[in-house]
């Protein structure tokens, strides 16, 4: 049964569809939920038309000026013919609202998973970040947060302690490394100095990226934010170093022919790890509250799982103490 202090109880089908007839789609009942957790996501049939994809927004999550904010964002990269799925604008708005949710309507844009193990795919994803990149550097977001060591880092650690999350025999080891990794992540943006933050995709990893004959697709900027621009880059690297070092070089080969790369900010890939690891653990906690969460992270908050977090903290401080990848 659902939770109905929960905030998408009263999403039902029903509701959605009669949601997307409210912006002049003529529903045909057709409706498929697709893999999203932060909001709910769902592939909806239209009569005499192309399905469309109708996102509803998680209540209290951003304000209308931050997601109006992204969908600018968004409109602006693809008026420049950068290939990213933005809402479409129907009367006149790409935001709209039915039975208390806000929703967007994108449509439906197909492709498969990109291999980012392919040189020539890592050159080609490098082009088109750094043509993102080129118009994010132009102005900056006025509502939406910046990643950095207070919003990911602080703040996630603060309220994992906050709730009664770790298993009570884990919470001092926990402590321990969680207060050794984010002193690591403070000497990695003292190493690197003064980075510029820009407009990002924010969450570039393989499954926001649609791969068609003609390259990339970029969907999902839900989480796009200001930040260094290595935050789009660092998370299509994998493997060992000489195979992260090599596929960092053809990253940056094809995102130069579009944007100045800093290398100082090399020296923050592995703290941005870091910090995307102490934020995901937060994030699984702060939406334990919804249904689909137990349901689909059913190992979180067991013993296994925060002795796994605490060995890969670990690691991840050995590996902010190493040298650098170079460009």
């Amino acid at each position: 049964m659902m939770n109905p202090s929960h905030p998408y109880s009263a999403l039902t089908p029903d509701c959605a569809l009669d949601a997307l007839d409210t912006t002049g789609f003529k529903a045909d009942g057709r409706l498929l939920a697709l893999n999203s957790y932060e909001n709910r996501v769902y592939q909806m049939g239209v009569e005499d038309e192309d399905p469309v994809i109708a996102k509803f927004y998680r209540p209290e999550r951003w304000s209308d000026a931050a997601i109006l904010e992204e969908h600018a964002f968004t409109a602006e990269l693809a008026a420049r013919e950068i290939p990213v799925v933005a809402p479409l604008v129907l009367h006149g708005e790409t935001l709209h609202a039915h039975a208390g949710f806000r929703f967007a309507v994108y449509p439906k844009q197909g492709g498969r998973m990109p291999e980012f193990d392919r040189a020539d795919t890592l050159k080609w994803m490098g082009r088109f970040l750094g043509r993102i990149h080129a118009v994010g550097a132009q102005a900056d977001f006025l509502h939406r947060p910046t990643l950095d060591l207070e919003t990911f880092g602080f703040a996630s650690r603060d309220f994992l302690r906050s709730g009664n999350w770790l298993p009570p025999d884990l919470v001092a080891a926990w402590d321990s490394v969680v207060e050794h990794a984010l002193s690591n992540v403070a000497t990695c943006y003292e190493r690197a100095g003064k980075v510029r933050a820009i407009r990002l995709h924010g969450d570039c990893h393989a499954g926001n990226v649609l791969w068609t004959a003609d390259g990339p697709h970029f969907v999902d900027f839900d989480d796009s934010r200001m930040g260094p621009a290595v935050q789009d880059l660092w998370m299509l690297l994998s493997g060992e170093r000489e195979e992260q070092q090599a596929q960092i070089n053809e990253i940056l080969s094809g995102y130069e022919d579009f944007a100045e790369f800093d290398p100082r900010e090399l020296h923050l890939i592995e703290a941005l790890r870091t910090l995307r690891l102490i934020h995901y653990a937060a994030w699984l906690a702060r939406r334990w509250h919804d249904p689909a969460f137990p349901a689909a992270f059913p190992w979180f908050n067991t013993q296994l799982y925060w002795q796994a977090r605490i060995l890969e903290l670990r690691e991840q401080i050995a590996l902010m103490d190493e040298t650098p990848l170079v460009a």
